[in-house]
């Protein structure tokens, strides 16, 4: 495995983190309708990080439909799970990126070729079927973790071709709540977490244990526990990924619900009342900034 960083030590924190490779995981639940154009924009991402290597995994978990064939047929390495559990499937993926990434440094080894480049990290970059991401998307977490980052929270936006106007306004009025405390031109140190829009360094992920296998939260969870042992963590608003504004989705208790509560709510840029009277589904996400203030101000997004 290309990162050799050993568990229990404290993670680089220097102004260059080098890395040697990356590799992105999209876990999938019969996504054929998006599989196709989610691979076209994450390979359009890694032509910005060239010549760094770029290897993508699709975990199609549980499938019924396509997936697996168009996900082989986009470029991908496919991983055939049947957990329908996104903690599970993410944390598959990354085991099948991280063999795949050691082989090709033994075959280079082997070979004397001088490619193999055990001392680098790998970055894991996360993301969803139902997504697709910016250009310059792994650029710009490629360049945080050259600043020394462990992990980077990004941000999202709904698809404007999967959402109408009003579900947009009511989604963006509570996503964006906290951006107003934020003097003006600074950059917004957002409260949300997403797997849609994550990365992290592959040391610091296997030092914390991984993705936990968790039904839906793996993603806030293996945040908490890397702030909680004191790595850095960059939140950032740049380069959003646009993510499907389905009304049924994959993971329980994930953007999916909060956008069917939200359409049956009256009034244009009204929330749903939780059990506190707060203004939408929420949750406190213990160790995680943000996740002591008033739930009202931490929607929950997972899928």
């Amino acid at each position: 495995m290309r990162s050799r960083t050993k568990p229990g030590t404290r993670s680089r924190t220097g102004p260059r983190t080098r890395l040697s490779a990356v590799a992105v995981v999209v876990p999938a639940h019969d996504e054929e309708r998006r599989i196709a154009a989610c691979l076209r924009s994450l390979r359009t991402a890694a032509a910005r990080v060239a010549p760094l290597p770029v290897l993508i995994v699709v975990v199609a978990d549980a499938c019924t439909d396509a997936t697996a064939r168009l996900a082989a047929r986009g470029g991908a390495h496919v991983v055939e799970t049947r957990s329908r559990n996104v903690g599970v499937a993410r944390a598959a993926g990354v085991d099948r990126a991280l063999e795949l990434l050691a082989d090709a440094d033994a075959d280079a080894d082997a070979d004397g070729d001088g490619d193999g480049d055990a001392d680098g990290d790998v970055w894991l970059a996360m993301t969803d079927a139902d997504t697709t991401v910016p250009p310059a998307w792994l650029a710009h977490q490629v360049a945080r973790a050259g600043e020394g980052h462990d992990m980077v929270l990004g941000t999202i936006r709904l698809a404007p071709t999967t959402a109408d106007a009003l579900l947009v306004a009511r989604h963006d009025a509570a996503y964006f709540r906290t951006r107003r405390f934020h003097a003006p031109g600074g950059a917004w140190e957002h409260p949300h977490v997403h797997g849609a829009n994550l990365g992290v360094s592959a040391a610091a992920y296997l030092r914390v244990g991984g993705f936990a296998p968790l039904p839906t939260g793996e993603d806030r969870d293996l945040a908490a526990r890397l702030i909680a042992t004191g790595h850095r963590v960059a939140r950032t608003d740049r380069h959003p990924v646009h993510t499907a504004a389905r009304l049924r989705g994959r993971a329980p208790g994930g953007l999916a619900d909060l956008l069917a509560s939200l359409r049956l709510t009256p009034g244009p840029h009204a929330a749903p009342a939780g059990p506190d009277g707060a203004g939408v589904d929420c949750v406190r996400t213990p160790g995680v900034p943000g996740g002591g203030k008033s739930v009202r101000d931490v929607p929950v997004h997972h899928l």
